[in-house]
């Protein structure tokens, strides 16, 4: 039965389809094996019109050019033409270069400014030097980490020229923090007030803490709250910013604490999500339940 239902649609599309001027093959359905591959070429296409247009942004007024490249690449592949087939690997890596790497870069180094961007010229002599294994002016190791360097302190220089005067109000908060009554200090610059006096054991670094607690930026708006949760949390006290993990190892279990963390030993120049922008202090209240492990 299966096989008469196929046999019908056979006969029903054995025509030949015109291309539409985008140098695409016809299709000539004279077989079952004509008209099946046919349909797995049609199977095998679902999801991707939308993945150029919303996933790599292709334009669908190129849509010709783009099933030029595709026929080209498909071709050269199926025929073993190493010639054309490395090239058109070219074009295809070039893209995601471009569409995605460099812009990538771009967006961690100088966030949503879109008028600055890394010299591609440069960024193409080291990718070619190394790809092709020739001697560039580095080694890969000290290309790795000159390039991590470079990328934190260009994104900082940046962030610094667009948030400085967020990055000194919190400055100046951390100042006027500290000479108010009953504030202690820890090392790092970290400031803090006993809400609460607890008795217990101190974590080492290495502990598991279970804690309830809420973040706050110094205009008072939560970013994070157990409470809200209404749900205690655990985790190792290093696993957290420097400042928490400093707090965490001089709180006796059963304490409460206002803390007061400055930028650096918080999450620095970077933004984090929506709420906790570059150079932000943090002012925490947190409740040290006790020591899992």
């Amino acid at each position: 039965m299966r096989k008469l239902i196929f046999a019908a649609s056979t006969a029903v599309v054995a025509a030949t389809f015109m291309a539409c001027g985008n140098g695409t093959p016809s299709a000539n359905l004279k077989t079952d094996l004509d008209s099946a591959s046919y349909a797995f070429g049609m199977a095998q296409s679902q999801g991707l019109k939308d993945y150029l247009v919303n996933g790599v942004g292709i334009d669908t007024a190129y849509m010709d050019d783009f099933f030029k490249g595709l026929n080209e690449a498909v071709k050269a592949s199926s025929n073993q033409d190493k010639k054309k087939e490395a090239y058109l690997m070219g074009l295809q890596i070039g893209q995601a270069v471009g569409t995605r790497m460099i812009k990538g870069l771009n967006q961690q180094m100088f966030g949503e400014d879109s008028t600055k961007t890394i010299s591609v010229d440069n960024f193409m002599a080291g990718f070619v030097a190394a790809t092709a294994g020739n001697k560039g002016l580095m080694t890969i190791e000290q290309a790795s980490e000159l390039s991590q360097t470079l990328m934190k302190k260009i994104h900082d220089q940046n962030m610094e020229k667009e948030f400085g005067e967020y990055k000194k109000n919190c400055e100046k908060y951390i100042a006027d923090y500290a000479k108010k009554e009953g504030v202690k200090s820890l090392p790092g610059g970290i400031y803090y007030k006993v809400l609460k006096e607890g008795k217990g054991a101190l974590p080492t670094d290495s502990s598991v803490v279970k804690v309830n607690y809420e973040g706050k930026t110094i205009d008072g708006k939560v970013f994070d709250s157990s409470y809200e949760r209404k749900q205690p949390a655990s985790f190792p006290a290093n696993r957290v910013i420097p400042g928490w993990t400093t707090a965490l190892t001089h709180m006796p279990v059963g304490s409460t604490w206002e803390v007061v963390i400055p930028q650096d030993k918080a999450y620095g120049a970077q933004q984090q999500g929506d709420k906790i922008k570059p150079f932000s202090a943090l002012v925490f209240k947190i409740e040290l339940l006790g020591i899992e492990k």
